[in-house]
């Protein structure tokens, strides 16, 4: 009769290190999924932050479901008829395989981009997500209820480790090795095996747990009910506020710098790091430190943004992230030292993973409707603050004891948007700004100005940080060229010169404020690619170079890459890329596909002009890549600011056939500059860490 403890025991290890291998492949998956999807569909929404946003967006939604799910199962069910449901819901998810999106779901133009991308993530991958959403909870509980593992919370650390190794693995080994085709097929194989675990350690437990007649169920809903309403707010509060703070900081990092799966999963591995160093100890959380290293990130560089200081990519990056990590250590270490009994574990995730989709909800959908501008990160810095001075009053007895819960709540939330919904009113009714408008492709404003050098009036478009295109209010002046396309720039050389002697065919991808249409001559046809109506709006509404161009104007909504691959070929004999969002690639605009599909619209002694000045990174590499594959001649062209009135400092690229066109095009007062070492891209695969200076 003694072996039977010790075989009792050993099943006990067998099952709990079965549950943990399980709980952490499905965390892996889970957060695996996340960039290879967004990455996958990200050309097909012309390469917006918001993408990323959106998609955030419905992934916390997914978890949210997945852990209410959990909670649901252990409140209504038998543990046994737990196992028997769950396990018939894996082996029907595999029926959604593969998670790779056809062509069928790319947009034709019109349609909403975040609802679509909603249906698109929901169709593809909403099931085996929200499945693996559901796992970690549910084997935590299954445990606790089987009485195999009396600490199920130090799991939860587990599970955040194998999201952040899956984060931090994407970047450095899944992309740069794996197209994302390969990608995604690789993901459904592994989902396969994940559910081959989850199956095994069901029948294991299944096998091994006792019928009981009732379940602990009634116990835990009378728990549930004493449970006090501001102690679920706390839960919720300090579980939606990070969230914000991810996806605002990720919006911020990825505006002016690039829409890159390294932007979006270094922020997010942080988000995961705070709940794996909270939940595995108190000894990691330090609430006085924290919030002073918090406190001086943000106050640095608040100030660097309102003196608009030109500040290096790692030194901007650093506080970014440094507040993001302090900021959701605070409100995590608070979350868990608020955590109930294993009882509530279900219900206690189900509260957080509530606040996070909230969080999700607000900066993807409520946000954008909400602000002309991007205020989220002050909104949640503010909102940060208050949480910091709320931690210190607890041991206040008249804040802590005679302040009630809702007034807390309402200072919490109330102050926060009030001081941005003025600052965002304020902001769009300035005597500089003529219209402030906001949409999934970022902010858009007319702004009036001066010429550093004339003195003359000037009405400026501005995307975010960035001025898109410039107009002298002088009648005079008025259709004169300015910023990146004056004469002396690449796109004016070859605009100017380039079969100057007859009738054209230019396309444009990227609008601004149609300055170049100001090169027409009679009997030109110019056709502009525009994906965001908001330009297309403003550039009718506040700027005449479209209205009074001499030439015939086409402008096309829709994402010009998905465009030019519907359109028979237009023959251009000039073709300007002129996409970019600051210092923001689109990289989809930038592969050999894409090459491939603007030799198909091109003359053969046709000119290919593509503007890429940037701050942080090397596309003359990338463009030489796009040049040696299909034996294209290649020219650099620096434009410098100090050579017409209203220029601005770019540097563009001309692409022809023949040494001869870009060299006619470029005329006598231009060297021939080299282009610089080729770095290929494909659709499949590309990588900007090649391409940093």
């Amino acid at each position: 009769m003694e072996p039977a403890p010790v075989n009792s025991d050993i099943l006990k290890r067998f099952t709990f290190f079965l549950f943990a291998a399980t709980i952490f492949v499905s965390a892996f998956l889970l957060f695996q999924v996340q960039p290879i999807m967004a990455k996958y569909i990200l050309p097909w929404f012309g390469g917006s932050p918001s993408v990323w946003t959106t998609c955030m967006l419905v992934f916390q939604v997914l978890l949210f479901g997945g852990y209410a799910y959990a909670h649901a199962l252990n409140r209504v069910m038998s543990l046994a008829n737990q196992i028997i449901l769950h396990a018939i819901l894996l082996v029907l998810a595999l029926c959604t395989l593969p998670i790779t999106p056809t062509p069928d779901w790319k947009p034709l133009g019109a349609e909403s981009p975040t609802w679509m991308i909603m249906m698109l993530l929901v169709c593809k991958v909403g099931a085996p997500y929200f499945l693996l959403s559901s796992t970690g909870p549910l084997l935590q509980s299954w445990l606790g209820q089987s009485k195999t593992y009396e600490q199920p919370y130090r799991l939860y650390s587990l599970s955040n480790l194998g999201s952040m190794l899956a984060l931090l693995s994407f970047p450095f080994l899944i992309e740069p090795m794996l197209s994302s085709t390969q990608q995604s097929t690789l993901w459904s194989l592994a989902f396969v095996v994940y559910v081959g675990l989850c199956l095994i350690s069901a029948l294991v437990l299944y096998r091994s747990i006792e019928t009981k007649p009732l379940s602990n169920m009634a116990v835990d809903a009378v728990v549930r009910e004493s449970l006090p309403r501001s102690t679920v707010g706390a839960w919720f509060a300090l579980s939606m506020l990070p969230s914000v703070m991810l996806l605002a900081t990720t919006n911020q990092v990825c505006l002016d710098t690039g829409v890159i799966p390294f932007l979006w999963v270094i922020p997010l591995a942080i988000y995961l790091l705070s709940f794996i160093l909270t939940f595995d100890s108190e000894r990691w959380y330090s609430r006085r430190p924290l919030i002073m290293l918090a406190m001086s990130s943000f106050l640095v560089l608040y100030l660097l943004k309102m003196l608009e200081t030109k500040t290096p990519l790692s030194v901007e990056l650093a506080l970014y992230f440094s507040g993001l990590f302090c900021a959701c250590m605070v409100c995590h270490g608070e979350l868990v030292g608020r955590k109930p009994h294993a009882s509530r574990l279900t219900f206690f995730y189900m509260t957080m993973s509530a606040g996070g989709a909230c969080g999700g909800i607000f900066v993807g959908l409520i946000a954008p409707v909400l602000f002309n501008g991007y205020f989220e990160w002050q909104l949640g810095l503010f909102a940060c603050i208050l949480v910091f001075f709320e931690t210190y009053l607890q041991s206040n007895s008249v804040w802590s004891k005679q302040v009630p819960s809702w007034a807390k709540a309402a200072l919490a939330v109330g102050l926060p948007i009030v001081a941005v919904s003025w600052f965002s009113f304020w902001d769009s009714h300035s005597n500089k700004h003529l219209t402030v408008n906001r949409n999934f492709y970022g902010v858009l404003s007319v702004a009036a100005g001066l010429d550093e050098k004339t003195g003359e009036p000037l009405r400026n478009l501005v995307h975010g940080r960035i001025v898109h295109g410039s107009q002298f209010q002088n009648i005079h002046l008025e259709q004169q060229p300015t910023t990146y396309y004056t004469p002396s720039s690449g796109a004016g050389l070859a605009l100017l010169n380039h079969e100057s002697d007859r009738e054209r065919h230019v396309g444009v991808v990227g609008l601004g404020a149609g300055t170049l249409a100001s090169y027409g001559k009679p009997g030109d046809r110019y056709r502009f690619y525009e994906i965001n109506p908001l330009v297309i709006e403003m550039a009718n509404d506040y700027f005449t170079f479209l209205k009074e161009s001499r030439a015939t104007i086409d402008v096309v909504l829709g994402d010009a890459r998905l465009t030019l691959e519907r359109e028979p070929s237009q023959a251009f004999d000039v073709l300007v890329l002129d996409a970019f969002s600051g210092d923001a690639i689109p990289i989809h605009l930038l592969t050999r596909e894409a090459m491939g599909l603007y030799v198909r619209h091109l003359k053969p002694d046709g000119v290919i002009a593509i503007h890429i000045s940037n701050l942080y990174f090397d596309l003359q590499s990338i463009v030489a890549g796009l040049a040696l594959d299909d034996s294209f001649a290649a020219s650099v062209v620096k434009n410098d600011e100090e050579l017409n009135s209203a220029a601005l400092e770019s540097t563009w690229v001309l692409l022809s056939r023949h040494r001869e066109t870009i060299q006619n095009a470029i005329g006598q007062t231009q060297a021939v500059l080299p282009i610089g070492t080729p770095i290929q891209w494909t659709d499949d695969r590309s990588n900007l860490f090649e391409a940093l200076r």
